[in-house]
């Protein structure tokens, strides 16, 4: 049965993975669903370029874990998790927009 609803609508042009992910089986999965895998071979050496896309993720997300109450999830109520998560978001963007003005 295919997914309804807005989840399953979006569908990446490619994906992008570290080493851990470097198998046959990983790589065919991807290619039948139409996505292009661009993961990182094993046993070659750092510089693949996998890292340039992959750090705006990663920093951005330790962005949001500098927030303590996200860190720790002291909401037990999903929503108000994500109206803190909301918020944090506005937070990191003003900050950021604040160094164009």
């Amino acid at each position: 049965m295919p997914p309804t609803g807005r989840y399953g609508k979006f569908r990446p042009r490619h994906l992008y993975a570290d080493r851990a992910y470097d198998s046959k089986s990983h790589r065919s999965e991807l290619r039948e669903r139409g996505i292009t895998p661009r993961i990182a071979r094993q046993k070659t050496g750092h510089g693949s370029g996998l890292g340039k896309e992959r750090w705006i993720v990663e920093r951005t997300i330790s962005w949001l874990h500098a927030h303590r109450y996200l860190a720790r999830r002291h909401a037990r109520r999903a929503d108000i998790h994500e109206a803190m998560l909301t918020i944090a978001c506005a937070r990191i963007c003003l900050k950021q927009l604040q160094h164009f003005c």
